[in-house]
C-alpha cells in the first residue's frame, strides 16, 4: 500500500496544484464578470464555452495521448490553462472570454482524464479504494483552498489572474520531473447511446439531467453568491459547502444504493434536492449559517446523482459493456453541462439570483419524476448480488474517463480492459 501511494506522489502533487488553480479560476471569473456589469445570460454563455470544450476534450484527448504520451499532453494542457487565465486578464470582454473559457475547459477536462487514467493503471483491487480516496480528498481540498484566495486580492485587477497562472505553471513540474513510468495509452471505446437507452432509460435521461444540474451550478454558482450580496469570503464558504456536501455524501449514498433498488434512491435524491433548493430561496436570508447548511445539502444531492446513474446503468449491463456504458454516460453528461447554463442564466436575468435555485429545483424534480415514471412502468429491480459496485466520481465531478476508470474492476485474471460487444437482447430496462 505504501509503495502504491509513493508511486503517485508526484501525480497527486501536480493534481493538487492544478485543483488550487482551478478553484481560484472558477470563482475569480464569475466575480470579475459580475463586476464588469455583464448580464447573467452573457456570463452563462461564457460558461457554456467552458462546458462545450470540456466535453469535446473528453473525445479528443485520448487521441493526443496515443500520439505523444501522457506527460507531454499533460504539460501542453497545463500550458493552455495558463494561457487562458492570463489572456483573460488582458482581454476582458465576454466574447473573448467565451473562447478563453473554452480553452480552459478543454485543458482541464484533458488533465482530469489523464490523471484518472494514470491512477487507474497504478491501482490494484486491494489499493483502489485508498488511492481513489486520496484523489477525492485532493480534488476537494484543492478547489476550496483556491476559492479562498479570491478574498485575499482584488478581482478587478490582474494580480489574482497572474497568481492563478503561476499556480498552473508550477503544477506541471512534479509530473514533468518525475521518474515514474508513464502509463499505457488511454483505451479507445465506441459510444453506444442506443445501447445505453435500451439498457436503462432512467440512467440515460438521468445523466443528462445530472449534467444540467452540476454544469449550471459550476458555471453560475459564483454569480449567485456575488449577486446575492455575499462578500467574496462568504461566497467562497458557500461554494466550499456545496463541494464538501457532494464529496461527503458519496459514501453513504453509495452504501445505501448497494442495498436497494438504485432507482428509489435516485427518486429520493431528486425530491430532497428539489425541497432544499426551494428552502434556499425561502430561508436563505435568515442567516449565513442556515444558508451554508442548505448549500451543503444541495451539494450532497447535486454531485452523487451522476455516480448513481453510472451504477444503475452498469447494473443493467454485461461486464463486457462497462466501457461503452461509461463513455456514453460521459457524453450525455457533457450535453447536459452545455445545455444547462444558458437557460439558467436567462432565469437569473429575469428572476434575480433566486432564478438559479428555482432552476435547480425544477431540474431535481424532473430527475425524480422521470425515474419514478420508469419505476411505475413496472420494470423489475436488479437483485443485490447482481448489482455493479458504486464508485464515487471525483469532484468537481464529471465522469471524464472514457476508459471507464469508475466502472471497470481490473483483476489478475482479466489484465486487459474488456471489449464492448453488441447487445443480444432487445429488451428495454428501467
Amino acid at each position: 500500500m505504501f509503495a502504491s501511494l509513493i508511486s503517485i506522489t508526484s501525480l497527486m502533487f501536480s493534481t493538487f496544484l492544478m485543483m488550487v488553480g482551478y478553484g481560484l479560476m472558477n470563482y475569480l471569473i464569475p466575480v470579475r464578470s459580475v463586476a464588469e456589469g455583464w448580464s447573467p445570460f452573457l456570463i452563462a454563455m461564457t460558461a457554456t464555452g467552458y462546458t462545450l470544450f470540456f466535453t469535446l476534450s473528453c473525445v479528443l484527448t485520448p487521441m493526443l495521448v496515443a500520439r505523444v504520451g501522457h506527460v507531454r499532453v499533460f504539460g501542453a494542457l497545463i500550458t493552455l490553462l495558463t494561457v487562458s487565465i492570463l489572456a483573460s486578464s488582458l482581454y476582458v470582454h465576454w466574447q473573448a472570454w467565451l473562447l478563453l473559457r473554452g480553452i480552459a475547459g478543454f485543458a482541464i477536462a484533458g488533465c482530469y482524464l489523464i490523471i484518472e487514467s494514470w491512477l487507474n493503471e497504478r491501482v490494484t483491487n486491494e489499493t483502489r479504494g485508498t488511492i481513489f480516496a486520496v484523489y477525492m480528498i485532493v480534488a476537494l481540498v484543492g478547489p476550496i483552498l483556491g476559492q479562498y484566495l479570491v478574498p485575499l486580492g482584488d478581482p478587478n485587477t490582474t494580480v489574482l489572474f497572474i497568481v492563478c497562472g503561476i499556480i498552473f505553471s508550477i503544477a506541471v513540474l512534479p509530473t514533468a520531473l518525475s521518474t515514474a513510468q508513464s502509463p499505457a495509452p488511454i483505451a479507445h471505446v465506441e459510444f453506444g447511446l442506443k445501447k445505453l437507452y435500451r439498457r436503462s432509460p432512467a440512467a440515460f435521461v438521468g445523466a443528462i439531467l445530472a449534467g444540467i444540474l452540476s454544469g449550471t451550478w459550476s458555471g453560475l454558482g459564483g454569480v449567485y453568491t456575488t449577486n446575492s450580496g455575499l462578500s467574496t469570503a462568504e461566497g467562497a464558504t458557500l461554494l466550499a459547502c456545496v463541494l464538501a456536501g457532494g464529496a461527503l455524501a458519496q459514501i453513504p449514498i453509495g452504501r445505501i444504493s448497494d442495498r436497494l433498488d438504485r432507482r428509489y434512491l435516485m427518486i429520493a435524491c431528486g425530491v430532497v434536492g428539489t425541497v432544499v433548493s426551494i428552502l434556499m430561496v425561502i430561508l436563505g436570508g435568515l442567516s449565513m449559517s442556515v444558508l451554508y447548511v442548505l448549500a451543503f445539502l444541495v451539494g450532497s444531492m447535486l454531485y452523487p446523482i451522476y455516480s448513481l446513474n453510472v451504477a444503475h446503468a452498469n447494473d443493467r449491463a454485461d461486464p463486457t459493456e462497462y466501457l461503452t456504458i461509461s463513455s456514453s454516460m460521459m457524453i450525455l453528461y457533457g450535453f447536459g453541462t452545455v445545455a444547462g447554463p444558458p437557460v439558467a442564466g436567462g432565469a437569473m436575468q429575469i428572476f434575480g439570483p433566486s432564478g438559479l435555485l428555482w432552476y435547480l429545483a425544477i431540474g431535481f424534480a424532473l430527475y425524480a419524476g422521470y425515474t419514478a415514471w420508469r419505476v411505475w412502468k413496472g420494470n423489475p429491480s436488479v437483485a443485490p448480488e447482481e448489482r455493479a459496485d458504486f464508485y464515487p466520481i471525483s469532484l468537481p465531478l464529471r465522469g471524464t474517463d472514457p476508459a471507464g476508470s469508475i466502472a471497470v474492476d481490473y483483476t489478475e485474471e482479466m489484465p486487459e480492459p474488456p471489449v464492448a460487444t453488441e447487445i443480444k437482447s432487445d429488451g428495454t430496462h428501467g
